[in-house]
């Protein structure tokens, strides 16, 4: 389930802080024009950490009624609370989302069994199909290749956004589960190696700047031309490390209001727009892709 290029949506806001719903309905139906596989909304690039709950849930909405069934919809329904996880799992899964995307709980620092009950009760209360998704720069606590091979036993558990930046650790996940349990790059600049690991797509930050250029990647891949894959990733990388040059999704966020494909480039505070220098940054990057002039 889930391969290929899904995007990890940003959350566009109106100059006066709401959620900009027509902006982001218009851009999913640009990406889906564009040839991506699929949407993920609310995750940490939509900065679910700080819209309320009915936003969230708003958020949800919005994206799967322009994708229209043309494309799935991971939703981000991660909680550090289980019991809002649940809730948010089930609200997306009554709006037609494909599945949901759950962050291992951050802050509280659960152990690997707590963990697990976590995930198991989830998927008890949902009956959905479940993406973990690692990523302990942002959580302070990590699945072990033991944990992730436990839940992936359950049958809501189908896959995992493996984003630790770890290949050892990948390795060790991918000899221990069956192989129809999906394995996705969660850091653009991994999606090569990840591949070569038997990883099956990415959820990208980049592929909603660039995503013919992603998609180019993916389908060299997947028809055994390894050189133009790299050739491409090689080209990439320095967009790709522009994208992070401050916490994501600002960098991002500036990228996409200035290629015009959001009106703002607001964050949520604690998150605020980029500096000066990092501005530069990503406009030499998005300029050396062709997507603005040369200076």
């Amino acid at each position: 389930m889930f391969e290929g290029i899904y995007i990890a949506l940003v959350t566009p806001f109106r100059a006066s802080g709401e959620v900009d719903h027509d902006s982001l309905a218009a851009l999913c139906d640009n990406l889906i024009g564009r040839g991506v596989h699929g949407l993920v909304p609310a995750g940490t690039t939509g900065e679910a950490a700080t819209l309320t709950h009915d936003e969230h849930i708003a958020t949800i909405e919005t994206v799967v009624r322009a994708a229209n069934g043309r494309v799935p919809v991971i939703a981000g329904t991660g909680s550090n609370s289980t019991q809002e996880a649940i809730e948010l799992t089930l609200a997306a899964k009554n709006l037609g989302a494909s599945g949901a995307l759950l962050i291992s709980p951050y802050y509280v620092k659960p152990t690997q069994e707590g963990l697990y009950r976590h995930f198991e009760a989830i998927a008890a209360a949902t009956t959905f199909p479940l993406v973990l998704y690692n990523i302990p720069s942002r959580t302070a606590v990590s699945f072990s290749a033991d944990t992730i091979a436990r839940l992936a036993r359950l049958p809501e558990v189908v896959g995992i956004k493996e984003a630790s930046g770890d290949i050892t650790f990948a390795t060790e996940v991918m000899l221990r589960v069956s192989r129809d349990f999906t394995l996705t790059a969660g850091d653009d600049a991994m999606l090569l190696p990840m591949l070569a690991l038997g990883a099956q797509g990415v959820i990208s930050v980049a592929a909603q700047v660039v995503p013919e250029k992603m998609l180019a990647l993916w389908t060299a891949w997947q028809s055994g031309d390894v050189k133009q894959a790299r050739d491409i990733h090689d080209r990439l990388f320095p967009l790709i490390k522009a994208m992070f040059v401050e916490t994501n999704p600002a960098p991002v966020k500036e990228a996409l209001h200035m290629i015009g494909a959001i009106a703002q480039p607001d964050l949520r505070l604690p998150l605020v727009r980029i500096q000066s220098t990092s501005r530069a940054i990503v406009r030499d990057a998005l300029a050396a892709q062709g997507l603005l002039p040369q200076h």
